[in-house]
């Protein structure tokens, strides 16, 4: 599934295609809104929250979440899509743009003085200007006995990260996925460091992980195998990327 950084990246590139000019033409291939035509109407932002993003009109927001296999690309009018026309869900296009939402988890359309809705229950996001890790170490903090692994995908203690990203901050922070949060010894820290891993990722791309994605693959730590497991009841998962990836000597499981 998509993360933080990929949704903040795609934003940014729809606001260079969209943001401040008119839509020629809009096409919403969803049940709910395949009567809706926003043509006329002039993008004023494209912003994101977590791993929503928002296109806004100035009385509408046009909201998107890429789930596990969306995707938005941006042409040039008349350029031959790159994927299948048969999962395109909403097309908008201005002059000299044609931004295509590709399998799109999500579509919807609300006010703009609704779009609050669609966000109120997600934790502070990772990548917004209002970033409140206090907030977030006190939503992670309500459940002591969850484990760390398994709070930090919880979009409602704080928004932004996805599989990844939680093998990636448990490793440097050398604490094993199972470890309930109310052992941890410096839960302010691994959210600062969750904030500093997200924001490099979405402003000095390209970024590579180091734990993620390299089971039976040395620690470029210690040398030990990485391994990678399912936690609690994700083992009744059954998609492969649910494995969070850690190294066994420098992430030593908890005790009991």
């Amino acid at each position: 599934m998509p993360e933080g950084d990929t949704v903040f990246l795609t934003a940014a590139r729809l606001r260079k295609a969209l943001a401040g000019k008119t839509l020629t033409r809009s096409d919403f291939r969803v049940p709910r809104y395949a009567t809706l035509d926003l043509r006329g109407r002039e993008v004023e932002s494209v912003g994101t929250y977590g791993k929503h993003l928002f296109v806004r009109t100035p009385d509408l927001s046009i909201h998107t979440h890429l789930k596990m296999e969306g995707e938005w690309r941006v042409y040039h009018p008349g350029q031959r899509w790159t994927r299948p026309g048969f999962t395109a869900r909403l097309i908008l296009a201005t002059d000299d743009a044609e931004a295509v939402g590709f399998s799109l988890g999500l579509v919807e359309v609300l006010r703009r003085a609704d779009e609050h809705t669609a966000t109120d229950h997600l934790g502070p996001d990772l990548l917004g200007p209002n970033w409140d890790p206090a907030e977030a170490v006190r939503r992670l903090s309500a459940d002591p006995a969850q484990p760390i692994g398994i709070a930090l995908l919880d979009q409602t203690n704080l928004a932004g990260i996805g599989n990844i990203y939680r093998s990636e901050i448990c490793f440097l922070r050398r604490i094993h996925p199972a470890t309930p949060v109310g052992e941890l010894d410096d839960l302010p820290g691994l959210v600062d460091e969750a904030h500093r891993v997200l924001t490099e990722a979405a402003h000095e791309p390209p970024w590579r992980a180091v734990a993620y994605g390299r089971q039976r693959r040395p620690c470029p730590r210690c040398g030990t195998t990485l391994l990678v497991h399912l936690l609690g009841d994700e083992a009744r998962a059954t998609r492969a990327e649910r494995g969070i990836y850690f190294c066994p000597r420098c992430q030593p499981a908890p005790a009991g």
